[in-house]
C-alpha cells in the first residue's frame, strides 16, 4: 500500500458559525483613478449617478437612500446598509449597444463596497475595495453581439456596515447612432491608473502600482476551453483503478499528477513515479510517464503536478522557503512537461510567501503556466482565510480554483443559511462566495468527489453537478437556493480523482465533462 499521506480519508467535521455574521470579510483594496479616455462617441449612460436629484431616480435599491451628510461631489450621494441576508445592492439597467467597450466607474466609501455589471454577454467584471475616504473604483467590458441591456450595480457585504457612492458613469457609445465604432484604431483608449493591495484586473491601458502581489491582466492559458474539467491522477495505488497518464479520457482538460514530496529543503518539492504503481501497471517508467505527458498535451490537455494532499508538509512561510519552491517546482516542468502546478495544501497556507513562490514559478514559465488551487471548503468561506487570501494575491497567474466541496459538513452559502454537503444548494450558494468575493467566474470551479468511495461524505451524482452549473452559468435547474445573478463564464469542475471515476463506470468524465464542453 502506499504511504499514508497519499491517501485521501474523511476529515473531521469542521463547524462554522451559522448566519451572515460567521463570513467575516479581509479584501484587498483596489483604487483605480480614471485619466484622459472618453471618446468622442461616448456617452455617460448613467441616469442620476451622482445621486443630485435628492432621491434614488434611476435606481432600485434594497436597502439604499440618498443622504448629503457626506457626498464626493455635488450635494448629495448614496448611502446602502447591507442587512443579515442581503447585500444592501443598488442597480440601474440601461441600454447598451453590442458588441461595444464601456468603462464603469465610482467613487465610493466604506467597508466592502462592490462595482460591476451584469448580462454583458461576455465575462461580467466586478471590482470592490474598503476604504475610510472616497476611493474610485473602475472597470470595464465588452458586449456580446447580441447584448443591447446591461444592469450596473453597487453593493456591499452580508451583515457588514453601510458604505457610500457618488458619481457613478458607464461610458460607452450611446444614441442610435455613433458617430465611430468604439473599437475603432483611431479613437483613443480609456487610460487609468491603478493602486492595488491585491491583484486587480483592468481594462483600458492601465500602470499598476502594487504593494502586494504583481499584479496585470489575467487570462487563462491559451488553448483551454471555455469551461475545464479537472481530474487528479493518483500515482500511487489505493483500491481505485490504476492508470497511466494515457488511460486519463480525453475530457479531462487539466490533469493534477498527485502529489509532489517534500524535501529536507523547506519549500522544495521532489516528485518519484510511485514503484509498486509502476509494478502494477506493468513497468510504468519515467520515459513512459514523460512520453503520455508529452502526448496529452500536443492533444491540447494541461497537466500540472499537485502539492499536498490531507498529509501533505510542504510548508512555504519565508523567504528562502519561497525560493526553494519556485526553483524546485520549475525543475520539475522542464523534466517532466508539467504545464504548472496545483495547490492542494490541507494543513495552512502562508498567502504572502507561497504568493510570491507562486509568481516566481509564473515568471519563468510565461503565458502558457497553469495554475490551480483545491482549498478544503472551510478555507474559502470568507476573504479573510489565508487560503483565500492566496487566491486573491495570485488571480493575475491564477486558472481555476475547485473548492472540494466533501467532507466538509453543513456550511455556511454566500446568503448568510446553512447548507448540508452532497447537495445542489450546497454547491451553488459556496461557490456564490468566491464569486462574489472576487475571483473571476472562470477562476471558480465546483470540486466533487467521483464515487461514493472517494470521499467519507459529500458525493452528488453527475446529474446533481450539472444543475448546479447550469444554475450558477444561466439561472436554470436551481434547487431551493437561487443566486441573485449568474455568471456565464463559471470556470468549470474538478474530481478525486480520474482513477475513482474511471472504477464507477467514469459519469463525471462521460456526463460532466460533456456537459461542461456543451455549455455555452
Amino acid at each position: 500500500m502506499p504511504p499514508a499521506r497519499h491517501r485521501r480519508r474523511p476529515r473531521a467535521v469542521r463547524t462554522l458559525l451559522a448566519g451572515a455574521g460567521a463570513i467575516a470579510l479581509g479584501l484587498s483594496g483596489l483604487v483605480l483613478v480614471t485619466g484622459t479616455g472618453a471618446r468622442a462617441a461616448d456617452v455617460d449612460l448613467i441616469t442620476n449617478g451622482g445621486f443630485e436629484a435628492g432621491a434614488l431616480t434611476g435606481w432600485s435599491c434594497t436597502g439604499g437612500t440618498v443622504q448629503s451628510a457626506t457626498v464626493h461631489s455635488g450635494s448629495y450621494a448614496l448611502r446602502s446598509t447591507p442587512g443579515a441576508g442581503d447585500t444592501g445592492e443598488c442597480t440601474q439597467t440601461v441600454a447598451v449597444k453590442p458588441s461595444s467597450a464601456y468603462t464603469l466607474s465610482s467613487w465610493v466609501q466604506g467597508s466592502y463596497a462592490y462595482l460591476g455589471a451584469r448580462g454583458t454577454g461576455g465575462t461580467d467584471p466586478s471590482t470592490w475595495t474598503t476604504s475610510a475616504g472616497w476611493a474610485q473604483l473602475s472597470t470595464g467590458f465588452t458586449t456580446g453581439p447580441a447584448t443591447t441591456s446591461v444592469t450596473v450595480y453597487l453593493h456591499g457585504w452580508y451583515g457588514q456596515a453601510a458604505f457610500l457612492a457618488d458619481d457613478v458613469s458607464l461610458v460607452g457609445p450611446g444614441g442610435p447612432q455613433p458617430s465611430q465604432s468604439p473599437t475603432s484604431p483611431s479613437s483613443p483608449s480609456p487610460t487609468a491608473t491603478a493602486t492595488a493591495t491585491g491583484s486587480p484586473t483592468a481594462t483600458a491601458t492601465a500602470t499598476a502600482t502594487a504593494t502586494g502581489s504583481p499584479t496585470g491582466t489575467p487570462t487563462k492559458p491559451p488553448g483551454l476551453p471555455k469551461h475545464v474539467l479537472t481530474g487528479y491522477w493518483q500515482n500511487f495505488d489505493n483500491g481505485a483503478a490504476v492508470q497511466r497518464i494515457g488511460d486519463v479520457p480525453a475530457a479531462y482538460d487539466i490533469i493534477a499528477v498527485a502529489f509532489a514530496d517534500a524535501t529536507a529543503t523547506p519549500g522544495a518539492l521532489s516528485f518519484t513515479l510511485d514503484p509498486a504503481l509502476s509494478s502494477r501497471l506493468g513497468g510504468y517508467t519515467d520515459a513512459q510517464f514523460k512520453a503520455d505527458i508529452a502526448a496529452k498535451r500536443a492533444a491540447g490537455k494541461r497537466v500540472v503536478l499537485s502539492v499536498g494532499g490531507q498529509n501533505g508538509t510542504v510548508s512555504v512561510a519565508d523567504p528562502a522557503s519561497a525560493a526553494n519552491f519556485a526553483d524546485s517546482a520549475w525543475s520539475l516542468m522542464r523534466t517532466y512537461g508539467f504545464d504548472g502546478i496545483d495547490i492542494d495544501l490541507e494543513n495552512g497556507v502562508n498567502a504572502t510567501y507561497l504568493g510570491q513562490a507562486l509568481h516566481a514559478v509564473a515568471a519563468k514559465a510565461g503565458s502558457g503556466f497553469v495554475l490551480t488551487m483545491a482549498p478544503q471548503t472551510i478555507d474559502m468561506q470568507s476573504t479573510g482565510m489565508e487560503y483565500f487570501k492566496l487566491a486573491l494575491n495570485v488571480k493575475d497567474v491564477l486558472t481555476i480554483v475547485n473548492t472540494q466541496y466533501y467532507n466538509s459538513g453543513a456550511m455556511n452559502g454566500c446568503d448568510g443559511n446553512v447548507y448540508a454537503q452532497g447537495t445542489e444548494n450546497f454547491l451553488t450558494a459556496l461557490a456564490c462566495i468566491q464569486l462574489q468575493g472576487g475571483l473571476r467566474p472562470d477562476q471558480v470551479g465546483l470540486g466533487v468527489p467521483a464515487s461514493t468511495s472517494a470521499a467519507g461524505g459529500g458525493y452528488v451524482s453527475a446529474g446533481v453537478v450539472n444543475a448546479a452549473l447550469d444554475c450558477l452559468a444561466a439561472g436554470t435547474d436551481c434547487g431551493s437556493y437561487r443566486p441573485g445573478t449568474t455568471w456565464p463564464g463559471i470556470g468549470g469542475a474538478m474530481t478525486w480523482s480520474t482513477n475513482w471515476d474511471a472504477s464507477a463506470g467514469s459519469p463525471v468524465a462521460g456526463t460532466i465533462g460533456a456537459h461542461l464542453h456543451a455549455m455555452p
